[in-house]
């Protein structure tokens, strides 16, 4: 049963939710901010406002008109530097949970020109993103957060569904036009969907994985190199931020003279690193690992790049394999590369570059190369999901000279 109360809150919990203390229990409160008194719905643990008593002096105005109702972002209501600070907070206590002790650097804010990918939740009536703690679809006409290029992203998406059902579509703005995949149960391809490609202009459809409709092929500048992207392919939520890491990465491992990339993906990493050494690239996803072999072959002055295709949870490259190498790049999905941080703690290599895209995997894989005998440099957050309570984490790894 629910019941209104006047609560104080305390502190921002890592989703981004006010946390106040009921009855000697925590309480999450959606957008609210430290220190505000307000009055909330409250069922069990959650809270839904009702009512700002004392605002924050950290409160600002939204500028999303759809922000509060739709689920997408949870922090535009966070002045911009203590904004910042939420963000650096994430990996500070992350890094303190796992017992690690590093410096953790500002934020480095990488949206850009905005979001380049986007999935939206689509029926004939509505498109766009789950409305806050609910599984019910908030329609929006506009999503500021996205490249220009997305601004028709929830018209795409009802057409879409109105042929095929409710369904889920992915949209990728890649420099040849937008890229749309969608995803339906039970749904097949028809003349319909021919004509919404051919009305938006799209570069390629597919339909649960299959290409369906190829006006151009759907390509990205990498480096010096044109990838050709395949079907729902993992990139960098923005260029902006590509860019940063990219930046980093190579700094980090410069003077190597043999680099492996792992978790390579499409090669944002390898096609650049290879300007100036050979590169070992590994990834479980064949397509991503063609598409890399392609733009190799199409790129000209690049030193070799070898990509391999393999499952590095399940066969992460052991101590002899990683010692021939100078350094090693890793990108590992949301889950980390605990397998392969083990390894890597028993090896050689003198130089890590870590780019993560969750601080709790992050600091647990630190953890274990910092027991093998690495030493840390100051950790850089940087700020490509923006209002939200995602983060990427860049961090160097070091052994020294004299150890193993």
């Amino acid at each position: 049963m629910s019941r209104i109360e006047t609560l104080t809150i305390e502190r921002l919990g890592h989703r981004g939710e006010g946390v106040a203390t009921l009855d000697g229990k925590p309480v999450f409160v959606p957008l609210t901010l430290e220190r505000e008194n307000v009055t909330a719905t409250i069922e069990g643990s959650r809270g839904r406002l009702v009512e700002i008593v004392t605002p924050s002096p950290k409160r600002v105005e939204p500028f999303c008109p759809h922000y509060g109702a739709c689920g997408g972002c949870q922090l535009q209501h966070l002045e911009a530097e203590h904004y910042r600070q939420f963000k650096r907070g994430l990996i500070v206590d992350a890094l303190s949970r796992a017992g690690v002790d590093a410096t953790v650097a500002d934020p480095i804010t990488a949206h850009g020109a905005g979001r380049r990918r986007v999935t939206m939740h689509a029926t004939k009536s509505a498109a766009g993103f789950m409305a806050l703690r609910s599984h019910a679809i908030h329609d929006v006409d506009t999503c500021p957060i996205l490249v220009p290029p997305l601004a028709r992203a929830p018209e795409i998406s009802r057409a879409i569904a109105t042929v095929v059902g409710p369904c889920d579509v992915s949209l990728t703005a890649s420099d040849t036009g937008l890229d749309v995949a969608i995803r339906a149960k039970g749904a097949r391809a028809g003349a319909p969907l021919t004509k919404i490609a051919q009305r938006f202009d799209l570069a390629r459809l597919s339909l649960n994985g299959e290409p369906l409709i190829l006006l151009r092929r759907p390509m990205v500048a990498m480096g010096p190199s044109n990838v050709p992207l395949p079907v729902s392919s993992f990139l960098q939520a923005t260029a902006r931020a590509e860019e940063v890491l990219a930046s980093l990465v190579i700094e980090a491992v410069r003077g190597g003279k043999q680099v492996a990339d792992l978790f390579c993906g499409v090669g944002p990493f390898a096609l650049r690193l290879a300007a100036s050494a050979p590169v070992f690239a590994a990834d479980s996803d064949i397509h991503a690992i063609d598409a890399l072999d392609t733009a190799r072959r199409n790129t000209k002055g690049l030193k070799p790049i070898t990509a391999e295709r393999r499952d590095l949870f399940r066969e992460p490259l052991g101590v002899f394999e990683l010692n021939r190498f100078d350094a090693v790049v890793l990108d590992p999905p949301r889950a980390g590369a605990k397998a392969q941080a083990e390894e890597l703690a028993r090896s050689k290599v003198s130089t890590i570059a870590y780019v993560s895209c969750d601080p709790q995997s992050f600091a647990r894989d630190a953890a274990i190369l910092i027991a093998g005998g690495y030493r840390i440099s100051a950790v850089t957050p940087i700020d490509q999901f923006a209002y939200s309570t995602h983060l990427e984490v860049f961090a160097v790894f070091y052994r020294a000279k004299s150890a193993r």
